[in-house]
């Protein structure tokens, strides 16, 4: 698709829709986010009646916002949740009830955004179009403002003071996740500019709950707090505790502001979600205040709580990690080196062309976590070659890489030469784990 003189085609059905939206481009500086403002005001603001909770950050977003919505659903509160992205189905990123938006409930959406752009404009290579995400959450808004459920949680896209979902007119609560360097060519190349544009979601009158995991980071967002006369709620290490794994779960304990120390249990093995957890608690405490939101409510949401393709066990001991830039790489050679595996582990390892790579491969050269790794060429146009994979693997150390050209070719030939008790990991982008549970799925 070209955004030059573009004009109005038949779009007859769902399928024709979700070709529509997948051959926009996903990155473009064409859009400003007063474009957005302005339709999202042309589309009378259908976010008005909604209460959000808004959420930004690096790396997290998609797992915190699923701890909130378990736990609102679990006080027995409706939520919908839009995230990004999506890993095998496009209505993924749309969830109410605790469903994806049904086929019919999508189109009539695409439509309604569809016929409100002016192609006349458009034809003549002015006016103004959506972008991929722009588009997507336009449909959002509208789907779950029909919804009417009591609380929508919205994840960023990219950064958060320019990303579409910023332009809500309104918001009941900001949430921010860790921060790490990543999309440093749109952020920012240090860890202070990509914080503050996360901060840039913050809102006059809105709380805000934050990890403090960087002092860099949190002494932006306690600037930013500052200047708007605003309360923000940390999260830290000190605030919670590991205690132990159990049947591929993890016991932990965390200080509560109105209930005390609480003892969890998540039902994941990667660690980095004991953080994740603690902030959505917060989040939860911040915007309820203790009113309706029972110890309990948080004790059964956390426990029930899923986010598929965080440390997600696929096939018995294959796991799957959206591990994509270097921080999610630390987090998750962390939780791998406590898995106790003891006869030996093996990873795929996929990337886009525009990630730190070389400094992801270092750090799983260093950690010696692994006996075997397999490359591959992903689906996607920004994949990194398998071959140049292999080549900077070598660079670091590790000599036996072995280059695949698909994600499910080095699943059979791992699965084909895997040792009893053997441990097979698949991480380093979010494509590759879509395109390995899209071939299970299929398979």
């Amino acid at each position: 698709m070209n955004y030059s003189k573009m004009k109005r085609t038949n779009i007859l059905n769902y399928n024709d829709a979700v070709a529509y939206l997948l051959d926009m481009p996903r990155f473009t500086s064409k859009n400003t986010i007063e474009d957005t403002r302005r339709f999202l005001a042309r589309m009378n603001n259908p976010e008005k009646n909604l209460h959000i909770i808004h959420v930004a950050g690096t790396n997290g977003k998609g797992s915190v916002c699923s701890y909130i919505r378990f736990i609102l659903e679990e006080a027995g509160y409706s939520v919908s949740v839009f995230t990004s992205p999506h890993l095998v189905d496009i209505r993924e990123r749309f969830v109410t009830g605790g469903e994806p938006v049904s086929e019919e409930d999508f189109f009539r959406a695409f439509m309604q955004i569809y016929n409100m752009l002016d192609w006349e404009a458009l034809s003549r290579d002015e006016g103004y179009h959506p972008t991929f995400f722009e588009y997507l959450f336009f449909m959002a808004m509208l789907i779950f403002s029909d919804a009417e459920t009591d609380f929508c949680i919205l994840e960023t896209g990219l950064g958060g003071r320019l990303d579409a979902t910023n332009s809500v007119t309104k918001k009941d609560l900001s949430v921010i996740t860790r921060i790490g360097l990543d999309h440093t060519q749109y952020l920012g190349d240090t860890v202070e500019k990509i914080a503050a544009e996360k901060a840039g979601i913050m809102m006059r009158g809105v709380p805000v709950v934050y990890t403090d995991s960087s002092p860099a980071a949190s002494e932006v967002f306690e600037r930013r707090l500052s200047e708007l006369g605003i309360k923000g709620y940390s999260v830290s290490k000190k605030d919670y505790a590991f205690l132990n794994f159990r049947n591929k779960s993890i016991d932990f304990s965390l200080h509560t502001r109105y209930y005390g120390y609480v003892g969890l249990n998540i039902a994941t093995i990667a660690h980095y979600q004991m953080e994740n957890a603690a902030l959505a608690v917060r989040a939860v405490e911040v915007l309820d205040e203790g009113r309706t939101v029972s110890k309990e409510a948080i004790v059964r949401g956390t426990a029930r709580a899923f986010w598929q393709g965080r440390m997600e066990e696929v096939l018995p001991e294959i796991y799957v990690d959206g591990a994509h830039n270097e921080d999610g790489i630390r987090a998750f050679l962390d939780t791998v080196g406590h898995d106790g595996i003891l006869n030996g582990r093996s990873l795929i390892f996929g990337a886009v062309a525009d990630k730190d790579i070389r400094h992801m491969i270092e750090s799983i050269v260093q950690s010696g976590l692994f006996d075997k790794i397999a490359v591959v060429r992903l689906k996607t146009g920004r994949t990194a070659d398998m071959n140049m994979l292999a080549g900077i693997f070598k660079e670091c150390g590790f000599a036996g890489c072995i280059p695949y050209e698909s994600a499910d070719k080095a699943l059979g030939g791992l699965i084909d030469g895997r040792r009893s008790g053997e441990r097979i990991y698949i991480a380093g982008s979010l494509y590759l784990v879509g395109e390995i549970k899209e071939f299970l799925i299929n398979d």
